[in-house]
């Protein structure tokens, strides 16, 4: 029981930063609507302005999860460092490597999906629409 807890949060989490890309895409295609229409308007297909916010949604998803292995590292570090002479059971700072395979991948094919509604939204813009919106 315990240990379906112990990864069903950080599921919840994964879940939680999805919707934060997401959001945050959908709110940056909103801000960009009059340059991604001028974008449209000066030849780029819409393939190519789907790809372009894909690729954006997978720098965010890289950045945040390269932030956060480094920072869960750092503090995982200090926390086994703090506790060193706590009790009787020794604590041992490691790093599993095959998580740290994983976890990025997972992140970047997770930031990817999270983009796709968002880069769908913005290939979908009429030109003359996006350029008077703005």
């Amino acid at each position: 029981m315990m240990l379906t807890l112990v990864y069903a949060l950080p599921a919840l989490a994964v879940v939680i930063a999805l919707l934060g890309i997401a959001d945050t895409l959908t709110l940056a295609i909103h801000e960009r609507t009059g340059e991604l229409g001028l974008l449209r308007a000066v030849g780029q297909t819409r393939s190519q302005l789907r790809a372009m916010v894909r690729r954006e949604s997978v720098l965010v998803a890289a950045f945040g999860t390269a932030g956060g292995l480094l920072l869960g590292g750092f503090l995982g570090w200090v926390l086994v460092k703090a506790s060193e002479g706590a009790g009787d059971t020794p604590f041992a700072f490691a790093l599993p490597p095959t998580r740290l395979l994983v976890v990025p991948l997972v992140g970047i094919a997770a930031g990817a999906s999270a983009g796709w509604r968002p880069a769908r939204r913005a290939a979908r813009l009429d030109v003359l629409r996006a350029i008077a919106a703005d």
